[in-house]
């Protein structure tokens, strides 16, 4: 692991000195975030049992690229701490109009009997590129997320913006940015959510089971399974949002198709509705 973080703070340095060449007036800024969700999803992938929860988060970014974060969310029909908080380090840089990559590392903090598929990978090193075309802007990401399991993601997002028009002035600007994603990776995390799983349902007089086993122990068979690189998910995502000078209002819509490998706790098709505020200081 120490070589892993070896390897992120010499990408996140040389993308730092890259900055330094960079004589484009910049200001630093803190953005914070609001957001309600009716269900958690985690690349695409959601449990059956509906997770709706709200968020808060922000983020300082320096005018060398350098952007800090810290957020936490509140699971609404689980348990009555925090769900998870996160605290996150990272660096964007910009070659020119088109061309952005990123770095960045997130460490998050689970309790103990956490429901999240995602809590079984504690810390998240992320790697990004994003081109804006006249049409469209696509994005490339890839995720290797590590702690009790290992996990690696790859997602490639296609997104248009569309304004829709004006309110009262031109501040006010009302557009959608319609997106496709497809999600690439393998599927670890879902042995520990198993496992976790079963003991939290043993504590209610549950009979503990493997889904889609007759309640068999976990075998051979499924972690080769979960080693594999397989399609996880189909993401179709709809936002609405209202700008002004230093807010976003967002109404989000996404439904996600999950791939053929899909494991038998997880939705195949599922609806998120979501509702966002952002403030920039």
């Amino acid at each position: 692991m120490k070589f892993k973080l070896l390897v992120f703070c010499i990408c996140l340095t040389s993308m730092q000195l890259m900055a330094q060449q960079d004589t484009v007036a910049k200001k630093t800024t803190l953005t914070t975030a609001l957001l309600y969700s009716s269900n958690v999803s985690y690349y695409g992938q959601s449990t059956n049992e509906a997770l709706p929860y709200v968020l808060a988060n922000a983020t300082l970014r320096l005018p060398v690229g350098i952007f800090f974060s810290a957020g936490a969310y509140q699971l609404l029909n689980y348990g009555s701490g925090l769900s998870e908080t996160d605290l996150g380090l990272g660096y964007d840089h910009e070659f020119n109009e088109q061309l952005t990559l990123g770095v960045s590392y997130t460490r998050s903090f689970f309790p103990s009997n956490s429901p999240l598929l995602q809590a079984s990978n504690t810390n998240n090193l992320n790697l990004s590129a994003s081109y804006e075309l006249p049409i469209f802007k696509t994005a490339f990401s890839a995720d290797y997320a590590f702690g009790k399991q290992e996990d690696i993601f790859l997602s490639l997002n296609t997104a248009r913006e569309v304004i829709l028009g004006n309110f009262f002035n031109e501040k006010n600007i009302f557009y959608i940015e319609p997106a496709i994603e497809l999600v690439a990776g393998t599927r670890h995390f879902y042995q520990t959510y198993t496992i976790t799983k079963g003991k939290r349902d043993q504590s209610k007089g549950k009979a503990p089971q493997n889904p889609g086993n007759s309640g068999a122990a976990v075998t051979t068979t499924n972690t080769i399974e979960a080693s594999a690189f397989n399609l996880l998910s189909y993401n179709f995502k709809l936002p609405l949002s209202f700008s002004r000078a230093s807010y976003i209002v967002e109404l989000n819509y996404q439904f996600s198709i999950l791939g053929t490998k899909a494991d038998e706790a997880l939705k195949k098709k599922q609806s998120i509705f979501g509702f966002a505020f952002y403030y920039q200081f």
